[in-house]
């Protein structure tokens, strides 16, 4: 069962909505600071990230399917002169959302770990459709967890295996900078990175 992010944004339950744009984040940028191309922020939520790509250089499309979120996503890129895409949209279908393809770069914050097994599939898929050669991929996500609330999170093997035909992994470190609050149970968040396959 998804977490019903909806709701949760109705009564304002959102920990994961943080200002500060994650040290993995803000590195990986600067890394690829010679050549910004195109992005998508997959479940962009508030659009924290979309907006700071967009800040430095990206053509940024954000996608997630809360309203509410979508609303203040625009808010936020208003209030900060960025021009980004804001699309209420379904991740799990992204080639029909007429976004377009050839993106270089696609982030996920905590949006995946917490679908189910068949959307997790046409999420990836999806992801792999739009994607450029050479793209990458920068994936924070919830290893699978016994007790607690929040989403069910994923284990680095079985997220592997969505992308394993078309990419790479690349690096899985822990997330030392997140605070979580603790009703969540020991989630141990993790950055992973991948790489499109040539």
């Amino acid at each position: 069962m998804e977490p019903p992010y909806r709701l949760l944004y109705l009564v304002g339950l959102t920990p994961w909505d943080r200002e500060q744009v994650p040290r993995p984040v803000s590195e990986l940028v600067d890394e690829l600071s010679a050549a910004p191309g195109r992005a998508l922020d997959v479940g962009c939520g508030t659009g924290r990230d979309a907006v700071f790509l967009a800040g430095r250089g990206w053509t940024v499309t954000g996608v997630d399917g809360v309203p509410r979120a979508i609303q203040r996503a625009r808010q936020r890129a208003q209030k900060a002169r960025a021009d980004v895409n804001w699309v209420l949209g379904d991740v799990t279908a992204l080639p029909s959302l007429g976004i377009g393809e050839g993106y270089d770069l696609f982030m996920d914050r905590g949006c995946f770990h917490g679908l189910s097994d068949e959307a997790r599939r046409r999420c990836a898929d999806g992801i792999t459709a739009l994607s450029a050669p050479n793209a990458q991929i920068l994936m924070n996500a919830f290893r699978v967890h016994k007790g607690g609330l929040g989403p069910r999170g994923i284990d680095q093997e079985d997220l592997v295996g969505y992308f394993r035909d078309a990419w790479e992994l690349v690096s899985a470190d822990e997330d030392t900078e997140a605070k979580l609050p603790r009703w969540l149970g020991e989630v141990r968040p993790t950055w992973y990175r991948f790489k499109r396959r040539s």
